[in-house]
């Protein structure tokens, strides 16, 4: 993955989007249910035969390797521009 994307901003705006809200409006800071550091880590790994879940107030979430975010089902495809770089 680019050094340029980083997973946990990107996923702090679709919780916001989904909730309608400002990002730093949001009522839960993402390391109350899921080490960030971690998810860090894993989203930079050259390999993206992976997805993790996990549940935040109200909504299921699930990271993809191929920087797919899924909210309750809806799809979040990683930034255009992310993907022409990781091809």
């Amino acid at each position: 993955m680019s050094s340029r994307y980083t997973i946990l901003p990107r996923l702090v705006e679709i919780l916001a989007e989904t909730e309608g809200c400002a990002p730093h409006e949001l009522d839960y800071s993402l390391q109350e249910y899921i080490e960030t550091d971690a998810l860090v880590t894993l989203a930079a790994a050259d390999h993206t035969d992976w997805q993790l879940t996990f549940q935040v107030p109200d909504h299921t979430v699930e990271i993809r390797g191929s920087g797919e975010i899924l909210v309750d089902d809806t799809r979040y495809e990683q930034p255009e521009e992310v993907k022409n770089q990781t091809s």
